[in-house]
């Protein structure tokens, strides 16, 4: 089986969701599910196009309220494409056997062969080729080819546009509103009797009145010159739809091509006039399917050429390239020129509804080491909402800027208030925007991005203000203890969502979570660094616009010194009171319900709840593990006056890894990279359990509903930066290789401050560093703890002896 193709050759519909979602095809602008393009016979089609940045806003009235939700908008088909044989029934889904769908994850191409059994027994068989250009990113196109296999005569095509959908792709969300969309109007030209059929259509977001135009020019091509093509395509519309019936005389065995080449264009579009005439000109001036094809692929070897990630094939490589694949449909270079944040589930289904949460941390290493303009991009979404995060900041008595749990359009907060356990049936309060660490994520965001790239422009243009901003909500979340003698973080969420409150307490929260106090220092400590890095003009100019007094920095000196960790058990507590919770009877409740990965909502239903016992979701304290190095963990709980003997974090690893349910995706990431070190056989293990969680719907169910966009960044991470001990710091790329005895080899490509296409290549006993030839400085590379300065056209191989220079083609 080749590694590069994910293949179908059960296409039933108990798995029609899981296979949609991984057979999305995209570009970082838009992504269209891996529906069939046809209908079926029981109307249960559920097609799903998603445009990067494109919500809307909804009341629905909920267990007696009104619950406002904005969602990403399932945006108009245009898949749908259909025949019928003479006067036959159009085909549907259920016509169809011997089906077989490839994705063929090097081209970005979508493969689907069948045979079709109408009711009269005519056979025609059909293979069809998907596309969502990667070099044009308002294109898409779909070939199909149908061959009558023992029949001649009339075939008819009716290749529609769809504006009557709606976001219907999670059955929980059954009771909210799904009517995102307001059909505007339809229309057609003719070009004469044989020429493509052009059709085009407009709709509206109802709310946000965001405009969306879809042309389409469909074009019927007989194998056979002997075929007559019908005169003039028939025209259908009805109430936004509209659809074209091209139709030709062929003979048995002589197939006919119809092709459909799909522009897309939406009033948000940079360098348009208005939608409508650009997805029309767009789709009258790009050539044929071959054409775009040609295009497309040649787009993706230039991709996979800097991204791919070779572990010498066997097991995990073809999972591995689908998690790269997916990561570029949802975030691209293309999207270096839009307004959008990292979607969460990428733009594959529209569970958490298309919300940019705390996700991107495990996105941006892989973009900052690839696409750092599209990583820029991305964190300037988040700059451009200072102002909504400023806002927030002053509702809650802070200063800075308070980000929220969960983002879309103008960056408020969308976290609802209620959530359904779909276990239980009863809806409950959700706290989950109690989670101030999303404001720590977007620090660790910016300060990686500028250790990886050294671009200081960056830093002062607008990476310094959001860094400082957060910095500032996080000191004024702090108050101080005098009693203790310590600051300290009162009502908050960690990670671990399975805990939001304290037992007998009425408000919640949870006070002095480690993870949120230290990396709330670590934060303040990088807030004083940017003001140091900065050039003194704009260090001073800066803190003058935002009033950021040497009192005020004196304040995030002393919170770094005197921040609060509790401790119990020769460990460190996950929150404070989390030593007085009641120990979970984990073989108990895994003999009863087998997976309990969804412990809370297990336990919701039996009436009782997870803030009563020591039992977490995903990582939390073990997040200290994942986001710094030891040494700098240590430092940090030392600066703090506490002790830090050499076993406490694995004690501490040891601790939640037995009280964890692994309810995330995210959990497997998290526990592979801090386990790689001390115990590699279980990090494997973990790394594996991440690598199949889609693939394999682990979960049971949620990648249905979209693809985990962390988890599959956290893979490609894992193996890029945690079994390499990569990481960028001061001007150094250092390395500490320690692969698991799995891994004979690791190669891939990363870019360095200006060099493009650093070639690491990794193997047990022999590490070889390629730097091609450019005008740019040499770098600087620690392996081991041994700096060496490699320079541009050299190849650098380090061995268990010695260490040898030469050209980098040798």
């Amino acid at each position: 089986m080749s590694v590069w193709e994910l293949t179908y050759d059960d296409l039933g519909p108990e798995h029609a969701g899981v296979r949609e979602a991984l057979c999305t095809l995209g570009n970082g602008c838009f992504a269209p599910r891996g529906a069939t393009p046809e209908p079926h016979a029981d109307a249960s089609r559920r097609p799903g196009t998603y445009i990067a940045g494109c919500y809307n806003r909804l009341t629905s009235a909920v267990a007696d309220h009104e619950v406002e939700n904005e969602d990403l908008v399932n945006a108009p088909d245009w898949l749908p494409l259909t025949f019928r044989a003479e006067d036959g029934a159009w085909f549907t889904t259920e016509d169809a056997v011997d089906q077989r769908q490839e994705l063929d994850m090097r081209r970005g191409v979508l493969t689907r062969t069948c045979r079709v059994r109408d009711h009269a027994g005519r056979v025609t068989r059909l293979t069809q080729r998907r596309l969502v250009s990667m070099a044009d990113p308002r294109i898409a196109a779909l070939e199909t080819t149908l061959v009558p296999e023992n029949w001649s005569g009339r075939l008819t095509v009716r290749s529609a546009l769809d504006a009557c959908v709606r976001n219907e792709g999670v059955p929980r969300y059954a009771m909210l509103r799904g009517d995102h969309l307001r059909p505007l109007d339809t229309g057609y030209d003719r070009s004469g009797p044989g020429d493509a059929c052009r059709i085009w259509l407009r709709a509206e977001t109802c709310t946000s009145e965001v405009r969306i135009a879809l042309a389409a020019r469909t074009t019927m091509v007989p194998e056979s010159p002997d075929s007559v093509v019908g005169e003039r395509p028939a025209v259908c519309t009805s109430d936004g739809w509209i659809a074209c019936e091209p139709r030709v005389d062929i003979a048995e065995g002589q197939g006919a091509t119809v092709e459909k080449v799909v522009a897309l264009c939406t009033s948000r579009d940079p360098a348009i006039s208005d939608c409508l005439t650009a997805a029309r000109e767009a789709v009258g001036r790009v050539g044929s399917f071959d054409e775009v094809l040609r295009r497309h692929t040649a787009a993706w070897e230039r991709i996979w050429r800097s991204c791919a990630v070779d572990i010498g094939g066997g097991e995990g490589q073809l999972a591995l390239n689908l998690h790269v694949f997916h990561l570029l449909q949802s975030v691209s270079p293309h999207s270096a020129d839009l307004d959008v944040g990292v979607p969460a589930r990428g733009l594959h289904g529209e569970a958490y509804r298309g919300h940019v949460f705390w996700d991107e941390l495990f996105v941006f290493p892989f973009l900052d080491l690839h696409f750092p303009q599209t990583a820029r991009s991305l964190l300037r979404y988040r700059w451009r909402r200072l102002p909504q995060a400023r806002a927030a900041a002053r509702a809650a008595g802070l200063r800075g800027a308070l980000f929220p749990w969960q983002s879309g359009s103008d960056g408020r907060e969308e976290t609802q208030r209620l959530h359904l356990n779909p276990q239980s049936g009863r809806w409950l309060p959700d706290h989950s925007r109690l989670q101030r660490h999303v404001g720590i994520a977007i620090a660790y965001n910016v300060w990686q991005h500028y250790q990886v790239t050294g671009d200081r422009a960056f830093l002062a243009d607008f990476g310094a203000e959001l860094l400082l901003e957060i910095a500032r909500m996080l000191a004024s979340l702090t108050v101080f203890d005098e009693e203790m003698g310590r600051y300290r973080i009162r009502g908050v969420m960690g990670p671990d969502e399975y805990h939001d409150g304290m037992p007998g307490r009425e408000e919640p929260g949870l006070d002095d979570n480690a993870y949120t106090n230290i990396m709330t220092v670590w934060v303040l400590l990088r807030a004083l660094d940017v003001v140091a890095a900065l050039p003194q003009w704009r260090s001073r100019e800066l803190r003058d616009a935002l009033e950021l007094t040497p009192e005020e920095l004196a304040e995030f000196r002393r919170i770094t010194e005197r921040m609060r960790v509790v401790f119990h058990d020769g460990v460190i507590s996950q929150f404070d009171g989390y030593a007085d919770l009641a120990e979970l009877d984990w073989e108990g409740y895994r003999a009863t319900y087998g997976d309990i990965r969804r412990l809370d909502r297990i336990l919701e239903a039996e009436g009782d709840t997870c803030n009563r016992y020591r039992a977490s979701k995903q990582a939390d304290v073990l997040m200290l593990f994942f986001l710094l190095p030891p040494d700098e963990f240590a430092s940090i709980l030392r600066r703090l006056g506490y002790a830090c003997d050499p076993g406490l974090i694995g004690r501490t690893i040891d601790y939640y890894l037995a009280r964890t349910s692994h309810g995330s995706t995210l959990s497997s990431v998290v526990h592979a990279w801090v386990l790689a070190h001390t115990d590699r056989e279980s990090s494997w293990r973990f790394f594996l359990e991440a690598l199949r969680s889609d693939i394999e719907d682990v979960q049971g169910g949620t990648t249905a509903e979209g693809i985990h966009l962390g988890a599959m960044a956290g893979t490609v991470d894992i193996l890029t930066r945690c079994y390499t001990g990569l990481a960028a710091a001061e001007g150094v790329l250092r390395l500490d290789p320690l692969l698991p005895s799995e891994l004979d080899r690791l190669t891939f490509r990363i870019r360095y401050r200006g060099h493009w296409g650093i070639e690491v290549a990794v193997r047990e006993d022999q590490v070889a560093i390629t730097v091609p030839s450019s005008e740019e400085p040499p770098i600087d590379v620690e392996l081991a703890g041994r700096r060496f300065t490699i320079h541009p056209g050299t190849r650098r191989v380090f061995g268990p002896h010695r260490a040898r220079e030469e050209p980098a083609g040798a």
